[in-house]
């Protein structure tokens, strides 16, 4: 079974945007797991342009399936944050301060004994960690050497080249990338720009995939369909 985690700084976007607490991301939370979602994903930055660290604290009291907090960690704040809250997984994701959203995956081979030494103050306390890493062979070989839990692949290189037409060629190194994680002992997560449209080819052909992380394109198909419907839409994309 591939898990579905849905990703809700963007309902903290929204409410930033307006002062106030409305949307609520505490009952987003809560409400994506009364939906039928596996699970609940945030992605703190420092700035707190969406979530806030206050946000995280909030909802790590009423989390019921599982919690997910992706972020750098070479923000001190943020492994402070983590050690603090206890998650039960933490994606490392290699942000530069202020970027926009993610568009790339660790460079494993030259960050390696930095993230052995991260990996490990995670590990220590029985947090699940699973790194953010590009299909690419080497880099998911070198991920190994981490002691990471996970890779997550980073999949807006599929999503672009899937709606180009490009199929094939989309899924191709994801599934050599997947195979390749599966014989050394990781496990697979994914994310980044998956939607209604290429999440279930993605499912059908990833060996060993077990969880998706999903918040732009939800909430964007929410807007329009519903948050209920939304969840129950992708979670079908996955059986």
């Amino acid at each position: 079974m591939t898990k579905l985690s849905v990703n809700i700084n963007k309902f903290a976007t929204i409410r930033n945007s307006r002062g106030g607490d409305n949307p609520n991301v505490v009952k987003a939370a809560m409400d994506a797991e009364r939906f039928g979602a596996n699970g609940v994903t945030v992605h703190p930055r420092p700035d707190e342009r969406h979530i806030r660290y206050a946000d995280v604290r909030e909802i790590k009291k009423i989390i019921t399936t599982e919690f997910n907090i992706e972020g750098n960690p070479k923000e001190q704040s943020f492994i402070n944050l983590v050690l603090e809250t206890k998650p039960h997984q933490v994606t490392l994701v290699p942000d530069a301060l202020g970027q926009l959203t993610s568009d790339h995956g660790w460079n494993t081979i030259e960050h390696k004994d930095y993230l052995i030494e991260t990996i490990a103050i995670f590990k220590a306390v029985g947090i699940r960690v699973s790194i953010f890493v590009d299909p690419i062979i080497e880099m998911v070989e070198a991920a190994a050497l981490t002691g990471t839990d996970r890779i997550e692949l980073y999949t807006e290189g599929y999503a672009t080249a899937y709606t180009a037409g490009q199929r094939t060629t989309a899924i191709a190194p994801y599934i050599a990338a997947a195979e390749k994680a599966i014989a050394l002992g990781l496990g697979i997560n994914a994310g980044h720009d998956l939607d209604l449209n290429n999440l279930q080819y993605f499912k059908q052909h990833i060996p060993g995939l077990n969880e998706v992380s999903i918040g732009h394109a939800l909430v964007c198909d929410a807007l329009y369909v519903g948050y209920e419907n939304a969840i129950q839409l992708y979670q079908r994309q996955l059986q």
